[in-house]
């Protein structure tokens, strides 16, 4: 039994891993929306209009973030709204890796050091994720991730 609560751990860990991965990218338009909700909720909008505030306070970030950057002909101000997205997700990526580390370990020191190295790692996904919904190159061709397979004959 002790064996298969281990094995469950390790997969739990995945699990969560993978999750924080995968919503790195929504971390800013999450913030923001907590914000204008908590804000909407304590200017007396009531529990449905501050959830209607913060619906679309985040659905709206996300969306200017995506449409800014498709949009920017500059490279380095996409690699700016690509950081301003990453940089949420890096601190949530220090947070979460922090607390899986305290709990099997007390040293402050070494879970900082986790949380630092989560940190990148998350950053850095959340940075490839914004940039991978990046416009078509300079010849006009579509992102090799968005084609559609060639046929085979």
């Amino acid at each position: 039994m002790l064996i298969l609560g281990l094995i469950l751990s390790f997969f739990a860990i995945g699990f969560l891993c993978w999750l924080l991965f995968t919503l790195a990218v929504y971390a800013l338009p999450l913030f923001v929306a907590m914000t204008a909700g908590v804000a909407a909720y304590h200017h007396s909008t009531g529990l449905f209009g501050a959830l209607l505030v913060a619906l679309l306070a985040g659905a709206g970030t996300l969306a200017f973030g995506r449409l800014a950057f498709a949009l920017s002909p500059s490279t380095l101000l996409r690699a700016l709204i690509a950081l301003l997205f990453a940089v949420p997700a890096a601190l949530a990526g220090y947070e979460a890796a922090f607390g899986l580390v305290h709990l099997g370990m007390a040293s402050n020191m070494w879970c900082g050091a986790f949380g630092a190295i989560g940190a990148l790692l998350t950053g850095g996904t959340a940075f490839a994720r914004m940039a991978s919904h990046g416009p078509a190159d300079a010849v006009g061709n579509a992102h090799p991730s968005t084609m559609a397979p060639l046929a085979r004959g």
